[in-house]
C-alpha cells in the first residue's frame, strides 16, 4: 500500500509531503487532522439533532440531498477548494453517521455486525482502487475516477468509524469519555508505526483517518448527551454549532492569510 509504488512523481510523494497543486485533496498537515476531527463531533450530533428535530425519515433524505449537492459541487472543482472540499466532509460525517444509525436503530442490526459490513466495504473499495490505480495516495486525487474512489473511501470510513464509536461507548457500555480517550490513545499508533517501524505512509493515514470518526464522535457525543448517559447535558444543537463555528474558522483563516500574501507578493 506504500504510495512508492506508482509511476509518478507526485504519486511517490508519502501522504504527508507537499500536495501538487492539481490535487483536490488538501495537503495532510496538523491542522488537516484537527479539522478532520472537528467535522467527525460535528457530524454526530448534528445527524442525532436532525433525526431528533426533524424525524428520522425527513432528516435522512434532506442529509442525502445536501451530500448530493455537496460532492456535485466538489466534483465541478477543478483543484482544492477548501470551502467546498470541507462541506463535502461535513455531510459526509452527517449522513455516514445516519447511515450506521439507521442499520442499527431502525433494521435492528448490532453494532458489532454493521462494523464488519462497513469494514468489508471499505476494503472492497481500497482493493478495486488499488487494483485500478495503483495507488491510494490521497496527493494523487485530482478528478474523475480517482476522486470517485476516494469519496467512496471516505464515506466508507465514516460509517464504520460510527459503527466502532458507538460499539464501544453502548454496547460495550464503556460510556463516551472513556471511549473518546482510547481511540485518542489508538490514533498515535499509525503515527508512530510510520516514524518507528517504517509503516508505509498510505498505510498509517488511512488508519488513522478512520479513527478520527470515532474519537470526534466520542467527545462531541460526550459534550452533547445527558448526565444520565454520561455526558455534559449541553445539546446535541448548541455542540454542532460550536463545532460548524471552529470548522468555518479553522479553515477560513488560512484561506485568508493565504490570499492576503497572494496580493502582498503581487
Amino acid at each position: 500500500m506504500d504510495a512508492t509504488t506508482t509511476t509518478t512523481r507526485a504519486a511517490r510523494r508519502p501522504a504527508g509531503s507537499a500536495r501538487p497543486v492539481w490535487s483536490k485533496v488538501p495537503q495532510v498537515t496538523a491542522a488537516f487532522w484537527l479539522v478532520k476531527i472537528l467535522t467527525t463531533g460535528m457530524g454526530e450530533t448534528t445527524s442525532d439533532y436532525l433525526a431528533r428535530t426533524l424525524g428520522p425519515i425527513p432528516a435522512v433524505g434532506s442529509a442525502g440531498l445536501l451530500l448530493a449537492a455537496a460532492l456535485f459541487a466538489q466534483a465541478r472543482t477543478r483543484r482544492h477548494v477548501p470551502a467546498v472540499y470541507w462541506s463535502a466532509v461535513v455531510m459526509v460525517s452527517v449522513f455516514g453517521t445516519m447511515a450506521a444509525d439507521v442499520a442499527h436503530v431502525a433494521l435492528g442490526v448490532p453494532y458489532a455486525v454493521s462494523a464488519l459490513a462497513f469494514a468489508l466495504a471499505l476494503a472492497a473499495v481500497f482493493g478495486l482502487w488499488r487494483r485500478t490505480e495503483g495507488t491510494l495516495a490521497v496527493e494523487t486525487v485530482s478528478g474523475g475516477r480517482r476522486e470517485v474512489f476516494y469519496w467512496s473511501a471516505v464515506m466508507a470510513t465514516f460509517a464504520l468509524g460510527t459503527a466502532v464509536g458507538d460499539l464501544t461507548a453502548a454496547t460495550l457500555g464503556w460510556g463516551y469519555l472513556t471511549s473518546g480517550v482510547l481511540f485518542a490513545a489508538l490514533i498515535a499508533v499509525p503515527a508512530l508505526g510510520h516514524r518507528l517501524l517504517r509503516v508505509p505512509s498510505v498505510l498509517a493515514f488511512w488508519w488513522a483517518y478512520v479513527l478520527t470518526r470515532p474519537l470526534g464522535a466520542c467527545f462531541a457525543d460526550w459534550a452533547g448527551v445527558s448526565r444520565q448517559r454520561g455526558g455534559l447535558d449541553l445539546g446535541t444543537g448548541p455542540v454542532s454549532l460550536v463545532l460548524a463555528v471552529v470548522i468555518m474558522a479553522a479553515v477560513g483563516w488560512p484561506a485568508a492569510a493565504a490570499r492576503r500574501a497572494s496580493r502582498t507578493a503581487a
